[in-house]
């Protein structure tokens, strides 16, 4: 089964609270804590809109640090041309692992804020949180796509994404009670024999 196809308007909306957590990053950058109204005129939107996509200005906040604690695809990826995709996701894998490390508190309350708002929004359409884990997944596996059948590849792409991210590391601490070094044994575990199965023609 194919991906399926993703339209404009949620892209768009994607791209204005992107706007918005960038906006926030850079006012921060510069000494200052702002409120809602500075943040949604910086990044050129209505206080309304704002809003919309996040609960106040301490949510908005809290995302944006975690936003800047994230690192660019073009920066993590810098140097690993001759690296294969398990290697590149797992170079995926370890950031994160170590960003969430990091920043576990503040992550717990991202899922909280998400998790409330979509219990009260019903517009599905306006993101409750920013997907930061597959650019960095896409641009892992961007140079070994001919490796790949295409609906193969995008699966492989959702399924890496249940692994590296915040949701694994609350599995781990909160239902499995694992450490960390064998948390990251099955992550690495699992990223081998995904990578591994969406190569095969029958997957």
């Amino acid at each position: 089964m194919a991906a399926p196809a993703k339209t404009g308007r949620p892209n768009q909306r994607n791209r204005t609270r992107k706007d918005l957590l960038q906006a926030a990053a850079r006012l921060m950058a510069a000494g200052r804590k702002p409120d809602l109204e500075e943040i949604a005129a910086e990044a050129q939107v209505s206080r309304a809109t704002a809003y919309r996509y996040f609960p106040g200005v301490e949510a908005l906040l809290l995302e944006a640090a975690l936003d800047v604690a994230t690192p660019e695809p073009e920066v993590l990826f810098r140097g690993a041309e001759g690296e294969g995709p398990e290697a590149r996701v797992e170079r995926v894998n370890q950031a994160l692992h170590q960003m969430m490390a990091a920043n576990e508190g503040p992550l717990r309350m991202m899922l909280i804020n998400a998790l409330e708002r979509s219990l009260r929004e019903s517009d599905a359409d306006t993101p409750a949180r920013q997907n930061r884990r597959t650019p960095l997944i896409q641009a892992a596996l961007a140079p070994a796509r001919d490796q790949f059948d295409p609906t193969a590849l995008a699966r492989l792409e959702a399924a890496l994404a249940l692994i590296v991210g915040t949701e694994a590391m609350v599995v781990f601490k909160d239902v499995l009670r694992v450490d960390d070094a064998e948390a990251q044994a099955v992550k690495s575990w699992a990223i081998e024999a995904l990578v591994a199965a969406a190569r095969r023609k029958d997957a």
